[in-house]
């Protein structure tokens, strides 16, 4: 009878589950095939995630990072492990925001945030090199709406190191993906004026 139980679960009817974050265009969590059950934890950790970022937003970092955990109790996603970790960064903790950030990507290696925000704390704490090997690998990965931000955080280390070229380069691909970055397009003008 318990065989036949935990079969009959196995066999539980799955839905594909899609959910947004409600942040621009970033999904929560990847799109997955669950159960009721899921779907609810995954809809509560939702709820949770989206206080957490209002919170973060209004500087309550504090009730932001209590909530994120929250949300990652009640279903783990890669987004809340890396805004738990953004959170920890605006709050100093620096080795925790890259510890969070190492957790989502064990969560989903797709997602590219999490290798971003590594990149740009490692800069934060001069590990210039361990920067360009987390970005690079940021602008690969499968699932991420930003690919701009780690081409201008290696224009930065580029240009921070003397070469001219390939931070030109990187600021170009990062002022292509999103014209409107203008961090990008006045890094990309004002490296063009220097060489005129």
């Amino acid at each position: 009878m318990a065989e036949e139980t935990r079969i009959d679960r196995d066999q539980e009817a799955r839905r594909l589950v899609r959910m947004q974050t409600g942040i621009g265009t970033m999904p929560f969590g990847k799109d997955e095939a669950l159960t009721d059950e899921q779907s609810a934890m995954k809809q509560q950790a939702l709820r949770c995630f989206r206080s957490a970022y209002d919170a973060q937003m209004h500087n309550n970092l504090d009730e932001a990072a209590e909530l994120y955990k929250k949300s990652i109790e009640a279903y783990p996603t890669a987004e809340a492990h890396t805004f738990l970790g953004w959170t920890y960064n605006f709050m100093g903790l620096t080795d925790d925001a890259i510890a969070e950030c190492r957790m989502a990507i064990a969560v989903d290696p797709d997602f590219g945030n999490p290798y971003n925000d590594i990149g740009a704390y490692l800069i934060e704490k001069g590990d210039l090199n361990g920067a360009v090997d987390w970005l690079t690998r940021a602008t690969s990965a499968k699932r991420y709406e930003c690919y701009f931000y780690p081409h201008f955080n290696l224009g930065r280390i580029y240009e921070g190191r003397g070469h001219v070229f390939a931070a030109l380069g990187e600021y170009k691909k990062a002022a292509q993906l999103n014209p409107g970055y203008k961090a990008a397009v006045q890094a990309l003008r004002r490296l063009q004026a220097k060489l005129n």
